[in-house]
């Protein structure tokens, strides 16, 4: 039996799942990305990274750090194209004054969970997160094999 195919397509452009297993995110937000011409067409393609990305804030503004996205092989050669430069990320008021109010405070990170289309515009999923120790990876991984080993289980079991 094939699985059913749900209406709504797949919008993600690209996820940090690193961000997941090294920090415990507490409360998300949804911001705008300032994007140039060629690097909308390279999100296009699929041709992003948030690997090692943070926000950071800098005058009551939240900027994208660390990101990469890397240029088409066709991007026009009259453009400057810096594949990990930093990116404005559009919030309202309230929302960089929780973010700014929470990162001042001691243990406590802003990072860059995913990117991913919302109509025409890309917008970017970012967490307020504190560091995991390495005694909480190690939980994490441990319930990440006890689930695959849980299906496992479950499947063999209904084949019999």
């Amino acid at each position: 039996m094939g699985k059913k195919k749900s209406n709504t397509a797949d919008t993600t452009i690209v996820q940090n799942k690193r961000a997941r297993f090294d920090y415990h995110l507490l409360e998300s937000f949804e911001a705008g990305v300032a994007l140039t011409g060629w690097e909308v067409k390279a999100l296009r393609a699929g041709k992003a990274q948030l690997t090692d990305s943070y926000v950071m804030m800098k005058d009551g503004e939240a900027f994208l750090l660390g990101s990469q996205i890397t240029p088409l092989a066709t991007a026009s050669t009259h453009y400057v194209t810096d594949p990990t430069r930093t990116r404005k990320l559009l919030l309202n008021r309230r929302e960089l004054a929780r973010i700014l109010a929470a990162v001042s405070a001691k243990g406590q990170t802003c990072v860059c969970t995913k990117l991913y289309w919302k109509g025409h515009l890309v917008k970017a999923a970012i967490a307020l997160a504190h560091g995991k120790q390495s005694h909480d990876k190690r939980q994490t991984q441990k319930e990440r094999e006890w689930g695959v080993q849980k299906q496992r289980i479950m499947r063999d079991a209904v084949k019999q």
